[in-house]
Protein backbone atom coordinates (compact mmCIF):
# COMPACT_ATOMS: atom_id res chain seq x y z
CA UNK A 1 0.00 0.00 0.00
CA UNK A 2 2.83 2.56 1.12
CA UNK A 3 4.67 2.10 -2.63
CA UNK A 4 1.30 2.56 -4.16
CA UNK A 5 0.93 5.96 -2.67
CA UNK A 6 4.54 6.73 -3.31
CA UNK A 7 4.02 5.78 -6.97
CA UNK A 8 0.90 8.34 -7.32
CA UNK A 9 2.54 11.01 -5.47
CA UNK A 10 5.00 10.86 -7.92
CA UNK A 11 2.99 10.86 -11.08
CA UNK A 12 1.00 13.46 -9.55
CA UNK A 13 3.71 15.86 -9.05
CA UNK A 14 5.15 14.88 -12.35
CA UNK A 15 1.29 16.03 -14.01
CA UNK A 16 1.19 19.35 -12.35
CA UNK A 17 4.65 20.36 -13.51
CA UNK A 18 3.76 19.46 -17.27
CA UNK A 19 0.53 21.38 -16.73
CA UNK A 20 2.03 24.42 -14.81
CA UNK A 21 4.93 24.78 -17.77
CA UNK A 22 2.11 24.79 -20.32
CA UNK A 23 -0.13 27.49 -18.62
CA UNK A 24 2.96 29.68 -18.18
CA UNK A 25 3.18 29.46 -21.83
CA UNK A 26 -0.40 30.20 -22.66
CA UNK A 27 0.31 33.49 -20.21
CA UNK A 28 3.04 34.59 -21.65
CA UNK A 29 1.29 34.66 -25.43
CA UNK A 30 -1.59 36.31 -24.17
CA UNK A 31 0.18 38.75 -22.57
CA UNK A 32 1.06 39.93 -25.97
CA UNK A 33 -1.68 42.49 -27.30
CA UNK A 34 -2.29 45.50 -29.59
CA UNK A 35 -2.87 48.72 -27.34
CA UNK A 36 -3.94 51.64 -28.61
CA UNK A 37 -1.20 53.90 -28.28
CA UNK A 38 -3.70 56.72 -26.95
CA UNK A 39 -3.93 54.72 -23.42
CA UNK A 40 -0.18 54.65 -22.95
CA UNK A 41 2.03 56.41 -21.56
CA UNK A 42 5.76 57.73 -21.88
CA UNK A 43 7.76 56.76 -19.06
CA UNK A 44 8.21 59.38 -16.40
CA UNK A 45 12.12 61.09 -16.91
CA UNK A 46 12.77 59.04 -19.66
CA UNK A 47 16.09 60.30 -20.89
CA UNK A 48 17.24 58.82 -24.66
CA UNK A 49 15.77 61.16 -27.19
CA UNK A 50 13.52 59.58 -30.08
CA UNK A 51 15.22 61.46 -32.71
CA UNK A 52 13.27 62.23 -36.16
CA UNK A 53 16.22 61.15 -38.15
CA UNK A 54 17.06 58.83 -41.30
CA UNK A 55 16.98 55.73 -39.09
CA UNK A 56 13.23 57.02 -37.99
CA UNK A 57 12.12 57.02 -41.49
CA UNK A 58 13.33 53.56 -42.12
CA UNK A 59 11.85 52.44 -39.13
CA UNK A 60 8.40 54.10 -40.48
CA UNK A 61 8.72 52.40 -43.74
CA UNK A 62 9.22 49.17 -41.83
CA UNK A 63 6.21 48.96 -40.04
CA UNK A 64 3.67 50.45 -42.82
CA UNK A 65 5.23 47.18 -44.66
CA UNK A 66 5.29 45.13 -42.10
CA UNK A 67 4.38 46.17 -38.96
CA UNK A 68 5.56 45.90 -35.17
CA UNK A 69 8.28 43.27 -35.67
CA UNK A 70 9.24 43.36 -31.87
CA UNK A 71 6.23 43.68 -29.53
CA UNK A 72 6.86 47.32 -27.12
CA UNK A 73 6.86 46.63 -23.36
CA UNK A 74 4.68 48.11 -21.34
CA UNK A 75 3.21 47.55 -17.64
CA UNK A 76 -0.04 47.94 -16.34
CA UNK A 77 -0.32 51.15 -14.12
CA UNK A 78 -2.78 51.67 -11.00
CA UNK A 79 -5.20 53.55 -13.19
CA UNK A 80 -5.62 51.31 -15.50
CA UNK A 81 -3.45 53.28 -18.64
CA UNK A 82 -0.19 51.37 -19.52
CA UNK A 83 2.99 52.93 -19.13
CA UNK A 84 5.46 52.66 -21.99
CA UNK A 85 9.46 50.82 -20.43
CA UNK A 86 10.79 49.95 -23.98
CA UNK A 87 10.02 50.56 -27.57
CA UNK A 88 10.01 54.27 -27.43
CA UNK A 89 10.46 54.39 -31.25
CA UNK A 90 8.62 51.88 -32.26
CA UNK A 91 5.72 54.13 -31.12
CA UNK A 92 6.78 57.14 -32.28
CA UNK A 93 7.10 55.11 -35.72
CA UNK A 94 3.59 54.08 -35.38
CA UNK A 95 2.40 57.36 -34.76
CA UNK A 96 4.03 58.67 -38.06
CA UNK A 97 3.13 55.67 -39.84
CA UNK A 98 -0.46 56.88 -38.77
CA UNK A 99 -1.19 53.45 -36.48
CA UNK A 100 -3.56 53.57 -33.80
CA UNK A 101 -2.28 50.68 -32.05
CA UNK A 102 1.06 49.28 -30.42
CA UNK A 103 2.02 45.67 -30.36
CA UNK A 104 3.17 45.51 -26.67
CA UNK A 105 4.19 42.25 -23.92
CA UNK A 106 2.48 43.56 -21.12
CA UNK A 107 5.12 42.68 -17.73
CA UNK A 108 4.31 42.93 -14.09
CA UNK A 109 6.83 45.37 -12.75
CA UNK A 110 7.58 47.51 -9.86
CA UNK A 111 8.76 51.28 -10.43
CA UNK A 112 12.74 50.14 -9.76
CA UNK A 113 12.18 46.94 -11.62
CA UNK A 114 10.85 49.11 -14.53
CA UNK A 115 13.69 51.38 -14.67
CA UNK A 116 16.40 48.52 -14.63
CA UNK A 117 14.65 47.07 -18.12
CA UNK A 118 14.09 50.46 -19.55
CA UNK A 119 17.82 51.54 -18.96
CA UNK A 120 18.99 47.93 -19.80
CA UNK A 121 17.20 48.05 -22.96
CA UNK A 122 17.79 51.48 -23.96
CA UNK A 123 21.63 50.73 -23.57
CA UNK A 124 21.54 48.35 -26.70
CA UNK A 125 21.37 51.38 -28.92
CA UNK A 126 24.35 51.91 -31.36
CA UNK A 127 24.51 55.66 -30.57
CA UNK A 128 24.11 56.99 -27.38
CA UNK A 129 24.74 60.32 -26.27
CA UNK A 130 26.84 61.40 -22.92
CA UNK A 131 23.12 62.76 -21.33
CA UNK A 132 21.51 60.13 -21.86
CA UNK A 133 24.04 57.91 -20.49
CA UNK A 134 24.38 60.46 -17.82
CA UNK A 135 20.64 60.23 -16.75
CA UNK A 136 20.33 56.48 -17.29
CA UNK A 137 23.37 55.25 -15.45
CA UNK A 138 22.15 57.51 -12.31
CA UNK A 139 18.21 56.16 -12.56
CA UNK A 140 19.55 52.66 -12.32
CA UNK A 141 21.94 53.63 -9.56
CA UNK A 142 19.22 54.62 -7.71
CA UNK A 143 16.36 51.82 -8.63
CA UNK A 144 19.84 49.22 -7.33
CA UNK A 145 20.07 51.28 -3.97
CA UNK A 146 16.52 50.96 -3.74
CA UNK A 147 16.62 47.57 -3.97
CA UNK A 148 18.91 47.31 -1.14
CA UNK A 149 22.09 47.59 -2.80
CA UNK A 150 25.15 49.83 -2.28
CA UNK A 151 25.08 52.63 -4.41
CA UNK A 152 28.31 55.51 -4.15
CA UNK A 153 26.98 58.26 -6.71
CA UNK A 154 28.12 61.52 -7.00
CA UNK A 155 29.66 62.24 -3.62
CA UNK A 156 32.91 61.48 -3.89
CA UNK A 157 36.13 62.15 -6.71
CA UNK A 158 37.86 59.13 -6.37
CA UNK A 159 36.22 55.57 -6.14
CA UNK A 160 36.13 53.91 -2.99
CA UNK A 161 37.75 50.91 -1.99
CA UNK A 162 35.36 48.08 -0.51
CA UNK A 163 35.79 44.58 -0.27
CA UNK A 164 31.90 44.08 -1.49
CA UNK A 165 31.35 45.24 -5.14
CA UNK A 166 29.43 48.76 -5.26
CA UNK A 167 26.56 48.57 -7.55
CA UNK A 168 28.56 51.21 -9.58
CA UNK A 169 30.99 48.41 -9.86
CA UNK A 170 28.49 45.50 -10.67
CA UNK A 171 26.56 48.11 -13.48
CA UNK A 172 30.31 49.05 -15.23
CA UNK A 173 30.58 45.36 -15.48
CA UNK A 174 27.25 44.98 -17.02
CA UNK A 175 27.62 47.82 -19.39
CA UNK A 176 31.60 47.32 -20.11
CA UNK A 177 32.46 50.74 -18.06
CA UNK A 178 34.89 50.91 -14.80
CA UNK A 179 33.34 52.33 -11.80
CA UNK A 180 35.30 55.91 -12.43
CA UNK A 181 33.87 56.15 -15.60
CA UNK A 182 30.43 55.72 -14.56
CA UNK A 183 30.96 58.08 -11.63
CA UNK A 184 31.85 60.66 -14.54
CA UNK A 185 29.00 60.15 -16.52
CA UNK A 186 26.56 60.89 -13.56
CA UNK A 187 28.43 63.79 -12.66
CA UNK A 188 27.13 64.78 -15.90
CA UNK A 189 23.77 65.50 -14.44
CA UNK A 190 24.70 68.19 -11.94
CA UNK A 191 25.28 70.21 -15.20
CA UNK A 192 23.19 73.11 -16.14
CA UNK A 193 21.07 72.12 -19.52
CA UNK A 194 23.29 74.45 -21.69
CA UNK A 195 26.78 73.30 -20.65
CA UNK A 196 25.12 69.45 -21.17
CA UNK A 197 23.96 70.47 -24.31
CA UNK A 198 27.26 71.65 -25.58
CA UNK A 199 28.30 68.15 -24.52
CA UNK A 200 26.14 66.33 -26.43
CA UNK A 201 26.98 68.47 -29.19
CA UNK A 202 30.58 67.74 -28.91
CA UNK A 203 31.26 71.41 -28.26
CA UNK A 204 33.25 70.81 -25.07
CA UNK A 205 34.90 67.43 -24.00
CA UNK A 206 33.78 65.01 -22.07
CA UNK A 207 36.84 65.44 -18.70
CA UNK A 208 36.46 69.01 -18.56
CA UNK A 209 32.79 68.47 -18.68
CA UNK A 210 33.35 66.43 -15.57
CA UNK A 211 35.01 68.98 -13.43
CA UNK A 212 32.95 71.57 -14.74
CA UNK A 213 29.84 69.57 -12.86
CA UNK A 214 31.83 70.54 -9.69
CA UNK A 215 31.09 74.55 -10.37
CA UNK A 216 28.19 76.14 -8.47
CA UNK A 217 24.80 76.70 -10.83
CA UNK A 218 25.87 80.23 -10.75
CA UNK A 219 29.54 79.51 -11.51
CA UNK A 220 28.58 77.69 -14.29
CA UNK A 221 26.53 80.22 -15.82
CA UNK A 222 28.78 82.96 -15.52
CA UNK A 223 31.65 80.17 -17.32
CA UNK A 224 28.53 79.91 -19.88
CA UNK A 225 28.84 83.38 -20.61
CA UNK A 226 32.62 83.50 -21.04
CA UNK A 227 32.44 80.47 -23.11
CA UNK A 228 29.64 81.70 -25.80
CA UNK A 229 31.76 85.45 -25.65
CA UNK A 230 34.75 83.28 -26.78
CA UNK A 231 36.47 84.55 -23.54
CA UNK A 232 37.44 80.60 -23.01
CA UNK A 233 38.11 78.25 -25.99
CA UNK A 234 37.48 74.38 -25.08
Amino acid sequence: MARSRETKIELTAYDDLFETDQSREEAALSKIRDIPIAEIDEFPDHPFKVLMDEDMEQLVDSIKRSGVMTPATVRLKEDGRYELISGHRRKKACELAGLETLKCEVKELTRDEAIIVMVESNLQRSAILPSEKAFAYKMRLEAMNRQGQRSDLTSVPVAQKSENKTSREKLGELVGESQDQIRRYIRLTELVPEILQMVDERQIAFRPAVEISYLTEGQQYTLLEAIVTDQIPF
